[in-house]
């Protein structure tokens, strides 16, 4: 018997689509975390939209695109304190909080995204 994964039961790719376009839009403005993307946020965006499809159980497309994910590795050269995790979870947070998902996927997702958050804190402060 199939298992359901968290990419089946958000919605699969569209709902992926949604969460990283919201969260984007709060990024575009933001004056902590726009400093460390790109003038153009579309290739980030896809990135992220995904490496999020892949990890919650969805297509393994970002890794044969872009190899195999190494989280960290790829966030070291920017600096990453806790202003900016904390910045990059409310934006993440409120682009969750957009999702007309069930509350258990919820929990899920924010718990993911605060673990991920903290755990790519790579400076003081």
């Amino acid at each position: 018997m199939p298992t359901l994964t968290l990419y089946d039961a958000l919605g699969g790719a569209a709902a992926f689509e949604r969460l990283v376009d919201a969260f984007y839009a709060g990024v575009a403005d933001d004056p902590i975390l726009r400093p460390l993307y790109p003038e153009d946020l579309a290739a980030p965006a896809e990135h992220l939209r995904l490496f999020l499809m892949q990890y919650f159980g969805g297509p393994g497309t970002y890794t044969r695109q872009r190899g195999e994910p190494r989280l960290r590795l790829r966030h070291l050269p920017f600096r990453i304190g806790q202003a900016e995790r904390d910045a990059w979870l409310q934006h993440m947070s409120a682009a969750v909080a957009t999702l007309d998902v069930p509350e258990l996927a919820r929990v899920q997702l924010l718990s993911y995204f605060a673990d991920a958050a903290t755990f790519l804190i790579n400076a003081p402060g």
